[in-house]
Formats: structure tokens, C-alpha cells, sequence
């Protein structure tokens, strides 16, 4: 019997120290939350099994160190991402206002050529603290942020709890079809890049038989 191949698609979750990156891939992946706070130390990863519009993925998330000295490592982590998590702190404006930083950081180190193009989503976590602990005008400050500092993209936004698991799994369901999408698009473009240097072969073989010096 054979078994259908799986697409791998890698997903990369950027975001200030203590934002609650590790805890919502625990969450998603594993179902569960730990109160104790451990900081990743460079990166570190977790597989799900997903299907995704009647196709079979394996969704690899890349949890990433918030330190600045980790930073360097990124172009070793970041390689053949198909999809980007800016995450940031609903009770912690700094964290908000570094997304643009990040995003920036990782489309220099990936080396992203089309970087408009590219599916990059926001999640705002913590949304189980207290109202009164959260951002002032916490809308109002995410659109000048989307607005002016990342490039007006109209990129998804979710409010996530990844204690509570509110908005967990619908975040990371959309991450996979933005992901899906993306690995789709880098494959046609590599099809494309295949059948012109088979083209390219074929006409310069062409030529040969013919003893043409072209």
C-alpha cells in the first residue's frame, strides 16, 4: 500500500523574550502549558501532522531564542522558512513595538527576495491577563505599527492565550495555509527554473546533432 508523501513546511516564531513563543507551540502541538518559564537557549522545534485543503502537511515550528546574542544564529534557523509568527506580549508595548525589527532581521537573514511577498502573521499572546494589565489603545498602536512600521502589509492578527488555549489552534491553522501556499509558490518557481534549464539542454543538444557552432 502506498503511503501518500507528506509536505514539510517550516514555520518560525519570532518575538522578545518571555512573549510566550515556546508556550504556544507546546500548547499547539502538545496540548499543554507549564507556568514555569524556561528561556529557549538558540532554538528548538516540534512537528505536527495536519491536513490542510485535503492535503497531508507536517507543520515544523521553529521556537527561537529572544536574546539579541542569539540573534547571529538566524541564518542557520531561519533557512527554507515558508512562513513567519511576529509574536508579541498584549500587557508588554516593547515587545509590540520590536516586531518591526524582527521582521526585519529575518528577511535579511533569510536573504528573501520578493520580501512583500512573503506570509509573515502576527499573534498577540496573553490575553488571560487582567484588561487593566494590557497595552493602552492596544488597537489603535498594532495598526501604526502595521501601518508604518511594517511596511502596510495587511498581515492576519489573533489575540492568543496560550494558558487558556484561546485562538491557539485557529492561529496555527492559518499559519499552515499561508505556509502551504508559499511552499506551493517556491515550487512552481523551482518547476519553472527546471524546465528552463531542460529547455536550455535540449536546444544546445539540438544543435549539436545538427553541427551547429551555436
Amino acid at each position: 500500500m502506498l503511503t501518500r508523501k507528506k509536505t514539510l513546511l517550516k514555520v518560525i516564531i519570532l518575538g522578545d523574550l518571555g512573549v510566550g513563543k515556546t508556550s504556544l507551540m507546546q500548547q499547539f502541538v502538545n496540548s499543554k502549558f507549564s507556568q514555569q518559564y524556561k528561556a529557549t537557549i538558540g532554538a528548538d522545534f516540534l512537528t505536527k501532522d495536519l491536513t490542510i485543503n485535503g492535503k497531508t502537511v507536517s507543520l515544523q515550528i521553529w521556537d527561537t531564542a529572544g536574546q539579541e546574542r542569539f540573534q547571529s544564529l538566524g541564518v542557520a534557523f531561519y533557512r527554507g522558512a515558508d512562513c513567519c509568527v511576529l509574536c508579541y506580549d498584549v500587557t508588554n508595548e516593547k515587545s509590540l513595538n520590536n516586531l518591526a525589527s524582527w521582521k526585519d532581521e529575518f528577511l535579511v537573514q533569510l536573504n528573501v527576495l520578493n520580501p512583500q511577498d512573503f506570509p509573515f502573521i502576527i499573534i498577540g499572546n496573553k490575553i488571560d491577563v487582567d484588561e487593566s494589565r494590557r497595552i493602552p489603545s492596544l488597537q489603535k498602536k498594532l495598526m501604526n505599527i502595521t501601518n508604518n512600521q511594517l511596511g502596510g502589509m495587511n498581515y492576519p492578527v489573533f489575540e492568543t492565550s496560550a494558558k487558556d488555549s484561546i485562538n491557539v489552534e485557529l492561529a496555527f491553522e492559518v499559519v499552515a495555509k499561508m505556509a502551504l501556499q508559499q511552499e506551493e509558490l517556491n515550487e512552481g518557481a523551482r518547476n519553472d527554473i527546471n524546465d528552463d534549464y531542460n529547455d536550455a539542454i535540449n536546444i544546445h543538444l539540438e544543435n549539436e546533432s545538427r553541427g551547429c557552432a551555436c
